[in-house]
């Protein structure tokens, strides 16, 4: 890699050249990824992809100029300084929050090193160039950081109603299946455990041996239900570990009192986190899931305590 320093005036231009073309081409991938869930977004970064390609032909003219035809490729990656950047572009989905960050992180890098590169300039019209155009990158930095301020309140309510039913799909859905399958299907192998041993540590063994596995379980079988490619439900991978997560999480709650060496004092702990398990997963039904709250929460107790009494009696038979 070459210090910045060390670039002659000829290979600062050039790497400006390149800068503006590999952005123009990353708000592109933006503006695609964006729209079909973020229209209104999208073409904020279609109009900031269209900046960038004039700000490269008045670099490139310039260029031109006072150098000629030949244009030496110098990159980002060929000098020491550049921040080295993660491809979000070329992820499945992109949250426009992640995009603004992304593109003002871009822009105010952009202006560092445009001022940086005008004050070792020596020829005046290329140090004008770069001063015009590190005032430009400014007012892309501010207009990435307040992009929801450039979308009319109707497209803004569109978009955060598709970024809520994303996160719906891709993490509240999954994560609730699996802390129901694990706060309600653990049940009745740890109580039944529990009551055939009296024994708070075996009991918990078999209850951590039950949530690992059910979160195992789940969270292949999330994985591998579909692919996201129609459903919107995002990636296999994601699922699968936010539903293997949660499986495993709701096992746990109601074991870990079970390390306390009292049996009665673990068992009477671990039915409060049930009742508690029960409750926060009846919320997230009547939260997310438009279920009405008591309709959610007498399923939910229901079921919960048929499991329950299911494994109390099979543990004291």
């Amino acid at each position: 890699m070459k210090r910045f320093s060390d670039l002659t005036e000829q290979e600062v231009l050039a790497l400006a050249i390149t800068n503006e073309e590999e952005d123009s081409r990353i708000y592109r991938g933006f503006a695609e990824g964006l729209r079909k869930d973020y229209a209104a977004s999208a073409k904020m970064f279609d109009e900031m992809a269209e900046e960038e390609v004039r700000h490269r032909t008045m670099l490139y003219e310039l260029y031109r100029e006072k150098f000629g035809e030949y244009l030496p490729l110098v990159r980002r990656q060929d000098v020491k300084g550049f921040v080295q950047k993660k491809p979000i572009w070329l992820t499945q989905q992109l949250g426009v929050d992640q995009v603004r960050k992304y593109a003002a992180d871009m822009e105010y890098e952009a202006a560092r090193f445009y001022r940086k590169a005008a004050e070792n300039a020596r020829d005046a019209s290329v140090r004008e160039l770069l001063v015009t155009l590190a005032e430009a990158e400014d007012q892309h930095e501010a207009i990435a950081e307040k992009l929801e301020d450039r979308i009319t309140p109707s497209a803004r309510r569109a978009e955060d109603e598709t970024a809520r039913r994303m996160f719906v799909l891709q993490y509240v859905q999954p994560g609730l299946v699996g802390l129901m399958d694990g706060s309600v299907s653990t049940l009745a192998p740890l109580f039944a455990a529990a009551f055939a041993t009296h024994q708070p540590w075996e009991t918990f063994l078999v209850g951590l041996a039950a949530s690992v596995g059910a979160g195992i379980s789940m969270g292949f079988a999330e994985a591998l239900s579909d692919d996201g490619s129609l459903t919107g439900r995002g990636t296999p991978w994601l699922r699968g570990a936010v539903c293997g997560l949660m499986t495993t999480v709701g096992g746990l709650g109601h074991t870990l009192p079970y390390l306390i060496p009292d049996f009665w004092t673990a068992t009477v702990i671990a039915f409060i986190v049930v009742i508690v398990e029960l409750a926060v997963i009846s919320w997230i039904r009547w939260r997310y899931m438009d279920t009405p709250f008591w309709s959610a929460a007498f399923q939910i107790m229901v079921g919960g305590a048929l499991v329950f009494a299911a494994g109390i009696l099979i543990g004291s038979s």
